[in-house]
């Protein structure tokens, strides 16, 4: 499945190679109820066609009649959706949420599909990008992302946009707590990919919005199944999967990798890692084991919530002395 901002940049690249001026617009900030996460995309064209989404729908509404009107022929604006005094705002959001769009005007050329294409190779796994954009000038930049953080950083005069593939769960093994993991991660946006070979495990086993594959998550790992967006867990107790998973795992880009399992199990694994795995200290310590933040959890959901709240947290570069 292509998460939405792939598709909308392979849309506004279509749109500006055939000559057409665009509008991306994305979300910087959001205060309150707001129904799409910062970094959002939506792109228009002079045509009045649109792909992606901002808010419900409200906000789109708005921002297409303001297009129609002649409204942001500026290369780049900042605009407030909701509450407070921004006269280019016309839209109260519900339960007094607050949008903060960017938009940035592009008019047809190779230098703005060059651009495009950039945002297409990351949003494609190939690489993490930081896109630049000066908020004075709509002068636009591209470098190397190397580490995990917020989506937007926003200084006085300029934004950082992080760029890449859809945020991907990995689950290594069916169990009811990997059930729990896939229903949240979908919750929360994330591509949900479980790897299991093993027929009676997954007989009757319905889950929406997962790619199922009956094959070793080793298997698909070795493949080329991750990127530097992907977590990859594993949540069944059966070595023969959990282990294996990890053996090919820690040789992945793999932004979080974690096991489920005791202090005793996981010391036990780690040896037995060292030993058959012939993996090394700086591997050893990619692994998350015991797996998830320390809530307490006992039933598969409060596992569940502790998992994904680690890879959140990991995700956003928060430190666990932080939290």
């Amino acid at each position: 499945m292509q998460h939405l901002d792939l598709q909308v940049v392979r849309r506004a690249l279509e749109w500006s190679t055939a000559g057409q001026r665009i509008w991306l617009c994305t979300v910087l900030t959001t205060y309150g109820s707001a129904p799409r996460a910062p970094g959002s995309l939506l792109a228009v064209n002079d045509g009045g066609q649109w792909i992606g989404s901002l808010s419900g729908g409200c906000v789109e509404e708005d921002f297409l009649e303001r297009v129609a009107e002649g409204a942001f022929l500026d290369a780049i604006n900042v605009v407030r959706y909701g509450e407070g005094d921004d006269p280019r705002s016309r839209v109260s959001l519900p339960c007094g949420g607050i949008l903060d769009v960017l938009v940035e005007k592009f008019d047809a050329s190779c230098d703005v599909q060059a651009h495009l294409r950039e945002l297409e190779s990351a949003l494609l796994g190939q690489r993490r990008l930081i896109r630049e954009v000066d908020l004075t000038t709509g002068a636009r930049s591209l470098f190397a992302d190397r580490e995990q953080g917020a989506r937007i950083e926003r200084e006085i005069d300029r934004v950082r946009i992080r760029i890449g593939a859809a945020q991907r769960l990995l689950l290594a093994g069916y169990s009811s707590v990997a059930q729990a993991c896939a229903e949240f991660a979908v919750g929360l946006g994330f591509e949900v990919i479980l790897c299991d070979p093993r027929d009676e495990v997954l007989e009757g086993v319905v889950l929406n919005g997962v790619e199922i594959r009956r094959q070793l998550p080793s298997v698909f790992i070795a493949d080329g199944g991750c990127h530097r967006d992907t977590a990859v867990v594993a949540l069944t107790h059966d070595p023969r999967i959990d282990d294996l998973a990890m053996m090919e795992a820690v040789r992945t880009e793999a932004f979080y990798i974690g096991v489920m399992g005791s202090q005793q199990t996981s010391q036990k694994r780690f040896e037995r890692l060292r030993r058959i795995g012939g993996l090394g200290g700086s591997e050893l310590a990619r692994i998350h084991a015991p797996i998830g933040l320390n809530l307490g959890s006992k039933t598969p959901a409060e596992i569940a919530l502790a998992v994904l709240a680690d890879i959140l947290r990991i995700r956003s570069g928060i430190a666990r002395d932080q939290l």
